[in-house]
């Protein structure tokens, strides 16, 4: 090493209990989102739908925040490494899986202002703060709109379900600490 250069940390083994508890909180506020988007969708018109579709944009308003968190943290500490017996494939998977995830943290969100501007919908987050109409009232943008949010989730729900399914392969038939290094209650070992 030469005068110039610096000495470069090595990998940590496990998640910061930060990155941690951003990771399980995003992915509580995620599935309760998508569990209620559905739910919501097809009641009848009541001020109990009207209720839950403002529970659903503060929810969703939260998890944008805190997906900007989650990023602004994984972008200013280095992630546990890859097991080096993952093959060039499967971590260029983990890779794309791991944007394609971090991308619709933030798209969904946004589509679902979007939309509900669009429709004519102020969102109020937590009833308190008024957020402003992203673009004016339009019908058919909002309807556009709806249809790009219910996509997003939609693909959302697949790539979630390939990084489950990831996560559980590496623990049950890789027997490596991929899913370990992510659990609560462990603390980061280096």
């Amino acid at each position: 090493m030469n005068s110039l250069s610096t000495p470069v940390s090595p990998a940590p083994v496990r998640y910061t209990a930060t990155a941690k508890v951003l990771h399980w909180l995003l992915a509580l506020l995620i599935f309760a989102l998508i569990g209620l988007g559905f739910y919501m969708h097809d009641l009848p018109l009541s001020p109990e739908k009207l209720q839950l579709y403002s529970w659903h944009k503060w929810a969703g308003v939260s998890a944008f925040l805190l997906a900007v968190i989650r990023l602004g943290w994984r972008f200013t500490h280095q992630p546990p490494a890859l097991p080096a017996s993952m093959s060039a494939a499967q971590r260029l998977a983990a890779h794309v899986g791991h944007l394609g995830l971090y991308a619709l943290m933030l798209a969904i969100p946004l589509s679902g202002w979007l939309m509900s501007s669009a429709k004519g919908f102020q969102t109020v987050w937590f009833g308190v703060l008024p957020l402003p109409d992203l673009v004016a009232k339009d019908k058919a943008l909002g309807e556009l709109l709806a249809t790009l949010h219910l996509g997003l989730n939609q693909a959302l729900l697949a790539l979630l379900a390939g990084h489950i399914g990831a996560a559980l392969k590496h623990h049950f038939i890789d027997r490596d600490d991929i899913l370990t290094r992510m659990l609560p209650g462990r603390r980061p070992l280096a």
